[in-house]
């Protein structure tokens, strides 16, 4: 059915028949970001993985997986997931500092591309698991680069405070340690400064980082096949009407003109945000347009249960009302029903005039929101629904 869109893109034959609150995906912005992504990563050694944390709803995981995409993955169920969404295990990075055993027999019996490991008693683990199992383990040592991204500090992970990876003075030992297990196999060196990263500076000090690295080993006879980069990039919150796809062109460039590869070496990329925020947005209804002496309160069906980034993380969504058709203008908190004082979407927004029943879209949130969707207060979880004008 031919659905009449709104200015900001919407369907809203499908908007308004759906029960609030649900996640809404716009596909041909998913589609538009991984056409562009794929253009500006081919004719290079360059493999995007796509970060699962990020949104694990079938059908996006299965529409990613159609582009040819590796998989970056952090649990279990993850591997499980991307294998139903058609990623081919060579293709599939295994992060976390903290897996499990079972987990790690999983990833060997797939045989998959790499474990980014993240401490010497982790490397001797899958080594020892390994050998029970009569497989070879291919790793990656996840090193610290203690880089400061500059972002939220809930989100900033390669830092020397932060629990992730291995302090890159302790690397030496680490690289020694790994050459001598039986069942290991050292492919590569694996990096992640962060997320949400929107200047282009700590790209370049991870690139002259790694090149140093680079260096050293090659002096010592000692190559490798890959260097994983993570991920991280960046989108626009603000706009996203005007600017729906990250700067890709620049970032992949950064590398291309930065980062000195070695012959037959491969760069791998782990994206999630930057792949998936554009194209989804909550949508929920107004129950309450309530006031108190110093301010105006809309209320939402959907609450931090649906997406609790404006809670965990401070962070911002634009948010418009999508049925008003108010010309004045005037200044709410928008909040939700959960009984918690953190839930709350946006302090002092202007918006149309709002009034009970009016739809209103949260925008961006297509990473991070229905993947950390909880079930407290007994909430249901949030639905989701897809639409193309293709």
């Amino acid at each position: 059915m031919f659905q009449v869109s709104n200015q900001h893109g919407f369907a809203m034959g499908l908007v308004e028949k759906t029960p609030t609150p649900f996640y809404y995906y716009d596909m041909d912005v998913l589609h538009a970001t991984l056409a562009d992504i794929s253009r500006h990563t081919a004719g290079f050694p360059y493999h995007v993985h796509y970060a699962l944390k990020a949104n694990g709803n079938p059908f996006i995981v299965k529409e990613i997986a159609q582009y040819g995409l590796g998989a970056d993955l952090v649990s279990g169920g993850e591997l499980k997931a991307a294998l139903e969404a058609g990623f081919k295990p060579q293709d599939m990075n295994f992060s976390g500092v903290g897996k499990t055993d079972w987990e790690i027999r999983m990833g060997l019996s797939y045989d998959i591309g790499s474990f980014n490991v993240e401490s010497i008693p982790e490397l001797e683990v899958i080594n020892q698991l390994a050998d029970e199992m009569d497989k070879t383990a291919h790793i990656a040592l996840r090193i610290n680069p203690d880089i400061d991204a500059h972002t939220h500090k809930y989100i900033t992970t390669g830092t020397a405070d932060n629990k992730f990876g291995i302090n890159i003075e302790k690397l030496e030992s680490v690289i020694e340690h790994a050459l001598r297990l039986p069942n290991i196999h050292l492919c590569g060196l694996h990096f992640h400064i962060g997320s949400q990263i929107t200047e282009i500076q700590p790209y370049f000090m991870l690139c002259e980082t790694v090149n140093k690295l680079l260096d050293h080993y090659e002096a010592r006879g000692i190559h490798f096949e890959m260097i994983n980069v993570g991920g991280g990039l960046g989108i626009d919150y603000y706009h996203p009407d005007s600017h729906p796809l990250p700067d890709f062109e620049q970032y992949f460039n950064t590398f291309k003109q930065h980062l000195k590869l070695r012959p037959n070496q491969q760069l791998h990329f782990e994206l999630g945000r930057s792949i998936v925020a554009s194209c989804g947005s909550l949508i929920s209804r107004v129950t309450f347009v309530k006031e108190n002496r110093n301010k105006q309160f809309v209320i939402l069906d959907a609450g931090m249960t649906d997406l609790i980034r404006p809670a965990l993380y401070e962070a911002h969504h634009e948010i418009q009302n999508l049925t008003s058709r108010e010309t004045e203008q005037a200044t709410y908190d928008v909040v939700g029903p959960v009984c918690e004082s953190t839930d709350v979407f946006a302090h002092d927004r202007v918006l149309p005039v709002t009034r009970r029943g009016d739809l209103i879209a949260i925008r961006s949130a297509g990473a991070y929101g229905e993947s950390m969707a909880s079930t407290y207060n007994m909430r249901a979880l949030p639905h989701s629904v897809f639409h193309s004008n293709k």
